[in-house]
């Protein structure tokens, strides 16, 4: 992978303007939602006590859900400034403790030597972004201490995924004009597929499909489409090299694939760091 790609926000699909546009629309729903996902994919019920690392933050709203789960301190990190303002706003709208630290920073650039790691790291549907998703996902894991949970989300890997990476790279240095007639044709596109298997091709708007995240359904969209860089994996791949720097996989969901022809969902991933797990 090219250095550029790992460090140069400006080879990188701009997502900070994206959750602008989505956080204006965040509600309590949203919120709760969020938090129910969280817990969902944690395995917890409560984060009290526990310290948080939130590697690409997006908007805020997962930051946000572990705050209201009673997690101690949030830290939350993302490449785009837009999007740390982003998360900073939401997150100062919605909480009132000085537990909560945004900024910008590069998961390839976290110190791993640092004493400080953290209780739970979370990483939703960003390390295939980064220009080398084992490069970040290793990176990532080293600020996991011992004992601690270690959530993330990978692409699955299609056969169509070579397609994908073209139409994404030319989606992000593509014109506002251009973009939008990109996202018209794609929602087509799915209501066509919908109506030709006798769905309700309006339900993704009506009831989002990403609605359990707090999310809404264009957002994704316009992220899908100009998620660059992109990488995939097989959960068979992740499962294995994220077991072999200490860890022991204890769930995953959503791994079940398809041909993506429209496209790659997000397999989540659960894992628990050894009690004396050592960054390698």
């Amino acid at each position: 992978m090219s250095e550029e790609l790992k460090f140069d926000v400006k080879t990188h699909f701009q997502f900070g303007a994206n959750w602008e546009e989505y956080s204006r629309s965040i509600r309590e729903i949203d919120i709760k939602r969020s938090e129910t996902a969280l817990c969902r994919l944690l395995g917890v019920e409560t984060l009290k006590g526990q310290s948080f690392l939130d590697i690409g933050c997006g908007s805020g709203i997962h930051s946000l859900a572990a705050l209201r789960l009673g997690a101690d301190s949030v830290q939350a990190i993302d490449i785009d400034e837009r999007s740390v303002a982003c998360a900073q706003e939401l997150v100062k709208t919605h909480w009132d403790k000085p537990n909560f630290d945004a900024e910008v920073g590069n998961v390839f650039e976290l110190d791993a030597a640092r004493s400080r790691r953290y209780d739970v790291v979370y990483s939703w549907g960003v390390l295939h972004h980064t220009g080398d998703m084992w490069g970040a996902v290793d990176a990532a894991a080293k600020q996991v201490q011992p004992g601690g949970l270690f959530a993330i989300a990978l692409y699955r890997k299609t056969p169509c995924c070579g397609f994908w990476k073209i139409e994404k790279k030319f989606f992000a240095g593509a014109s506002p004009t251009v973009r939008k007639l990109l996202v018209y044709t794609y929602a087509g596109m799915r209501m066509l597929g919908d109506l030709v298997r006798l769905k309700d091709p309006t339900r993704r708007w009506r009831r989002p499909k990403s609605a359990s995240r707090g999310m809404k359904w264009y957002t994704d969209v316009v992220d899908w489409l100009g998620g660059y860089p992109y990488e995939s994996a097989t959960p068979d791949e992740v499962r294995e090299f994220v077991e072999a720097r200490g860890f022991k996989q204890l769930a995953s969901f959503k791994t079940k694939t398809d041909l993506g022809v429209f496209g790659s969902g997000n397999a989540e991933y659960r894992f628990r760091a050894a009690e004396h797990h050592e960054a390698p």
